[in-house]
């Protein structure tokens, strides 16, 4: 990516610089308060630190949601989805109507979910089934050719196959689906995904009755997908006034080409502008947003800021999301997603998780520069006059 283009065109040089002087001391100062010396610590030595860290946190966290660390995982989902569905925040998404999402699946019935589940007859299974639980066993169970068929009947649809309601975390039974989410975990080293277009956070069964660091996994990828599922129900509400409506939403979904602007010569996701204003006053920019997005539309928070509300002790993980250590060896990331996810899998160094640091770096660079008058007026001049095309906008 040209920086020195954004530079040059905000009058702000080195904002990459900064941010990572800003890094390299926030650093310090964690490692510091982890008791170790920054000057004479190796990264071997900060990640074990980290992941102990990890584990003591765990339990806190187990103990916070009314839980435990060596209970049955089945008793844990419970508890994470019981504490996440009563928490005080924005959980409402503009997505497909339950009616529509069964006409869908009438006209392209999942033979393989079907199977799974006992069922001859499409109808009886739709009778009988949560409309959420059969979308979601798509995911895993179905073709990858099923998959993009069935997504691409979504340009029929238009604003009025939408509805807004609460996002559903649905924890699926083991019993029913067993080795068959298998794959999909190995792949994705955790067991949560989403259906954006539905308003679902899909939690998968494990096929093992316990497993260590679950809940400090789980919870805040749970937090994670809530986001996600929000931000794009913002994205698809901005869209609705389109013509093409309905190949956005398609598009959005098979490829997700994040292109609602563009930094110099990068591309930045829509999260990112979102992520900007939802953190602004809600008044700021009406103009902009109303009639089809309303305020709370925008509402963004981190997963690790909502966690410290449950356990005030997991504070030490705040906005360490795009953190990290670089070592001769290695990258140590201090965001909480990537060593929860190492704790979890039990990585070694040098094999640990670092695939939630690097995005959210990027995500930092850009939030940075489009935070600036400049960049912030540009885009506000394309969403206020183009309701987010498709095409780039240069700025």
């Amino acid at each position: 990516m040209a920086l020195n283009q954004l530079e040059s065109k905000s009058g702000h040089p080195s904002v990459d610089v900064r941010l990572s002087a800003e890094i390299q001391a926030t650093v310090h100062a964690k490692v510091r308060e982890l008791g170790l010396d920054p000057t004479d610590t190796t990264g071997k030595e900060l990640y074990h630190s980290l992941q102990a860290l990890v584990a003591l946190h765990d339990k806190y966290l187990a103990s916070a949601i009314g839980s435990s660390t060596d209970g049955l995982l089945v008793d844990q989902l419970q508890a994470i989805k019981k504490t996440v569905d009563n928490l005080p925040l924005p959980q409402k998404a503009w997505v497909i109507k339950h009616s529509v999402a069964k006409k869908l699946l009438k006209a392209q019935p999942p033979k393989k979910v079907m199977k799974q589940l006992g069922y001859k007859s499409i109808d009886s299974m739709l009778k009988r089934e949560n409309i959420h639980e059969i979308f979601a066993a798509t995911r895993f169970l179905e073709t990858k050719v099923w998959m993009r068929k069935f997504v691409k009947s979504y340009h029929k649809l238009g604003p009025s196959d939408f509805e807004v309601r609460n996002i559903d975390v649905l924890v699926l039974d083991q019993k029913r689906y067993g080795d068959s989410t298998t794959k999909f975990i190995m792949s994705q080293r955790h067991n949560i995904t989403h259906l954006k277009e539905l308003g679902v956070v899909l939690i998968l069964p494990l096929p093992v009755p316990r497993i260590r660091g679950a809940i400090i996994t789980i919870l805040p990828f749970v937090l994670h997908y809530i986001n996600e599922i929000r931000s794009y129900s913002a994205f698809f509400k901005m869209q609705q006034v389109r013509p093409d409506f309905g190949e956005i939403l398609v598009n959005t979904i098979l490829d997700d080409p994040g292109k609602a602007a563009r930094l110099g010569n990068q591309a930045i996701h829509w999260r990112i502008i979102q992520r900007h204003f939802g953190l602004q006053d809600p008044k700021t920019h009406p103009e902009l947003f109303e009639p089809h997005v309303q305020p709370e539309d925008l509402h963004w928070r981190k997963a690790e800021s909502v966690i410290y509300w449950l356990e005030p002790a997991l504070k030490f993980w705040e906005d360490l999301d795009y953190v990290a250590a670089l070592h001769p060896d290695s990258i140590v990331p201090l965001s909480l997603m990537d060593n929860a996810v190492s704790y979890c899998n039990g990585l070694e160094y040098g094999q640990h998780s670092i695939g939630y640091f690097r995005p959210s770096l990027w995500n930092e660079v850009y939030a940075q520069y489009i935070g600036q008058e400049i960049f912030e007026s540009q885009v506000l001049s394309h969403l206020n006059s183009e309701i987010l095309t498709p095409e780039l906008v240069d700025v």
